[in-house]
């Protein structure tokens, strides 16, 4: 497959993982599909882990990743067009989106070892963090009053942002080498060269 090509499918692959990062991130924020536990972070309360804070599905496998896939696409929007020095910043491009996945992976490793903000034993608290050294114990999921499967929310959305984040990684990872191929061997040019017919 022509470098070019390559770029662009990478791009294209990119976009959702991105938006998934986002909309995890986002939902993160709401526990139980609520929105009063938001409000109460606001009021100064502590409701919702520092890892929903740091906005790593937001910023790190959203932004970061969602800026460089838009430049690797048009990189490769032209098929096997795409030039030497588009190839060379679609490496510094994809260099911000592996930082941006390990941001989001990172925290999402962290989110999930230390487990959600929950009602336990009559206070706010992150009880798994205390228990076991992070291990979810069933029982005190199970002993969890507040907010209703927090549990099982907190560990699908973090889970979800670190399939993305991995994918993300994996794909920014092969566009650096991809990106090297092609800024030095160049790209195939087979009818066009950047436009301009090659006869």
């Amino acid at each position: 497959m022509c470098t070019g090509k390559c770029s662009k499918f990478i791009g294209i692959c990119l976009y959702p993982l991105a938006l998934l990062s986002i909309i995890c991130n986002i939902f993160l924020f709401f526990p139980d599909f609520q929105t009063i536990y938001s409000k109460e972070e606001a009021e100064g309360l502590y409701r919702l882990t520092d890892e929903i804070k740091y906005m790593g599905g937001v910023v790190g496998g959203g932004i970061l990743v969602l800026i460089p896939a838009i430049h690797i696409h048009s990189t490769g929007r032209q098929g096997c067009c795409s030039n030497r020095c588009g190839m060379f910043l679609s490496i510094i491009f994809a260099a911000v989106g592996v930082a941006g996945a390990l941001y989001s992976g990172i925290i999402a490793v962290v989110g999930l070892i230390r487990g959600p903000v929950c009602m336990y034993e009559n206070e706010w608290s992150v009880p798994f963090q205390r228990r076991n050294r992070g291990s979810l114990s069933l029982s005190m999921a199970l002993l969890t009053v507040f907010p209703e499967n927090i549990v099982v929310f907190n560990i699908a959305l973090f889970s979800a942002l670190l399939v993305a984040a991995c994918l993300e990684l994996l794909l920014c990872g092969f566009q650096v080498l991809n990106g090297l191929f092609g800024c030095i061997c160049g790209t195939c040019n087979h009818k066009e060269v950047c436009g301009i017919s090659s006869k």
